[in-house]
């Protein structure tokens, strides 16, 4: 069965952008209850039938903030999928709050959301440090990488458990053909992901017009989703926005 994981951190960031210096979210007495509660989403989400949540704590806490991380921790009934960057700093707050699984992402300060995928060649030395470090906490690790050989064999070598996929050349391209050949990329860098003994997982740009499209993607264990579906969620509300996503993957035979 395809999973499902919903990426929560939007609605952090509609948060953040009225509340960002209420002393609330570090744990402070405070007038105003910080809404919308990324930690309260995350419960209508599992609710719903999502197999897990996702969620990035960004080195300059833009988004999510580490208070929601712990009480996502305690509250959560699903599994966390923390995306973060592969620094120390990153490395002890994983290794504290013990999510299932750690994403290693890149970030850039000045993105509005990651742009590409990890460059595990150049920085494997520390990549593949970071992922046994995390793996002897007992978590599983995904390198968030493109559809690009070297990188995949990059990443195996590294000893991930999974790698995730980044669609998002294939969400943003401009026409069919270009689109069509993005997704040739990707299928071919999931067969490829498969036969090196990698678990393979899709997300950035997936939504409700072209997850149909993603689902020709073989070997596919779970898609991680957000912005569509907390942009759906503001239309017909959180549960659901999520319930039509799930409906949409019930078709996939891998």
């Amino acid at each position: 069965m395809l999973k499902l994981g919903v990426n929560i951190d939007h609605v952090a960031t509609l948060r953040q952008a009225r509340y960002k210096d209420s002393p609330a979210l570090v744990g402070e007495p405070a007038g105003a209850i910080p809404e919308p509660d990324p930690v309260w989403a995350a419960a209508v989400v599992e609710l719903a039938g999502a197999h897990g949540i996702t969620c990035h704590l960004r080195e300059d806490r833009r988004h999510l903030q580490e208070r929601d991380l712990r009480l996502l921790k305690q509250t959560c009934r699903t599994r966390i999928d923390l995306e973060m960057a592969p620094t120390p700093e990153m490395v002890c707050i994983a290794l504290d709050v013990q999510p299932a699984i750690c994403c290693l992402v890149p970030e850039k300060r000045q993105e509005v959301t990651t742009e590409g995928g990890l460059d595990i060649v150049v920085g494997y030395d520390n990549i593949a440090a970071v992922t046994k470090q995390l793996q002897a906490g007992g978590r599983e690790v995904s390198l968030f990488v493109d559809p690009d050989k070297r990188q995949l064999e990059a990443s195996a070598k590294a000893g991930a458990n999974y790698v995730e996929l980044h669609t998002g050349a294939f969400a943003n391209a401009p026409d069919a053909d270009a689109s069509e050949r993005e997704l040739q990329r990707l299928i071919a860098g999931a067969k490829q992901a498969h036969q090196l003994g990698l678990r393979v997982n899709a997300g950035h740009g997936i939504n409700y017009e072209n997850v149909h499209t993603i689902l020709r993607i073989p070997h596919l264990d779970e898609l991680n989703i957000g912005h569509s579906i907390i942009s759906r969620a503001i239309f017909v509300g959180l549960d659901r926005a999520v319930r039509e996503m799930l409906a949409l993957m019930a078709g996939y035979v891998g």
